[in-house]
């Protein structure tokens, strides 16, 4: 399980943020550490390097972002430490019993695949995000592109990361619980090594694709349909030695009816884990037993050999 870690960045970007998931962020976050926690499972959290400061002028005059890229931060958020800081959030994942993963969500989520982020930007996000991971005791071997958007790979070799989120192969929403169940597609995915020796894990489900009214008629009627393909997920990587990889963001839990839908999943998941050889991973798990220990530059002279 992967979570995309942003607080308010997320969507500081938007004309008109999501208020609802806007306020929703720190709430889920802390739920999803508690739920975690209690089931004992190991997630890889991909955290906006932003939120590890406390403090900043909110113009990053050194950093190479289009002009207006913080606007929000400066003006509209100004007042919003709350959106724009979250180092007692990333200190409650790193004390975890759970032995959670710290990955990368960028610096200030930049979109990595966009025409306009230039090989020097890409570089400065992973830069500043390495450095604030340092100053934190922790290094970066897993990245999650910001709205999936995978772009500058090689960038992300030459920052020592090993590992990155790749896109899934199946679709969200309605689409993807009629392939799921009408067409009996696998949502289980193949990690692979890339060009640049970097390990794709790609996403298999995204938590919190069928929402709004859909939802609503389909739970009056049946169960979650999520969670309904997440334990076929588990069931599925349960026979096989095949990987099934849950995605979301923290700030997807807004109601308490997303609370019961991630309580629900995750203590499947526990008593599959007890009941069968199914193991947790994060990422860097993945990576290490996909590509070994290598570094990433040893990996990419491997590839090219």
């Amino acid at each position: 399980m992967s979570l995309d870690a942003e607080l308010g960045w997320g969507f500081h970007d938007f004309a008109t943020p999501p208020a609802d998931r806007v306020e929703a962020g720190r709430r889920g976050w802390s739920v999803m550490l508690d739920l975690l926690e209690e089931f004992d499972v190991p997630a890889t959290w991909a955290v906006v390097g932003h939120l590890m400061l406390e403090t900043c002028d909110g113009t990053h005059a050194d950093h190479p972002a289009p002009e207006g890229w913080f606007e929000r931060e400066r003006n509209t958020w100004a007042d919003r430490e709350d959106l724009r800081y979250g180092p007692d959030l990333v200190a409650d994942v790193l004390a975890s019993d759970a032995g959670h993963e710290f990955a990368s969500h960028s610096f200030s989520h930049v979109l990595f695949g966009r025409a306009e982020t230039d090989r020097e930007l890409a570089d400065a996000e992973l830069e500043r995000s390495r450095e604030l991971a340092a100053d934190w005791d922790q290094s970066i071997d897993s990245f999650v592109y910001p709205r999936n958007d995978v772009g500058h790979r090689d960038v992300l070799a030459d920052h020592s990361v090993t590992a990155y989120r790749g896109r899934s192969p199946t679709r969200d929403g309605v689409r993807g619980v009629f392939d799921s169940t009408v067409r009996d597609r696998s949502m289980l995915v193949e990690p692979t090594i890339d060009e640049y020796g970097l390990v794709n894990v790609p996403a298999s489900m995204f938590l919190f694709g069928f929402e709004g009214p859909a939802r609503t008629v389909a739970e009056s009627i049946w169960a979650d349909p999520m969670v309904a393909m997440a334990r076929r997920g588990i069931d599925e990587a349960a026979r096989t030695d095949r990987l099934f990889h849950m995605w979301l963001h923290p700030n997807n839990l807004t109601h308490e009816r997303d609370d019961r839908r991630m309580r629900a999943i995750l203590s499947y998941l526990d008593r599959q884990r007890s009941a069968t050889d199914l193991t947790v991973e994060t990422m860097a798990d993945v990576a290490r037993r996909v590509a070994g220990p290598r570094s990433s530059a040893e990996r990419a002279t491997a590839s090219w050999q």
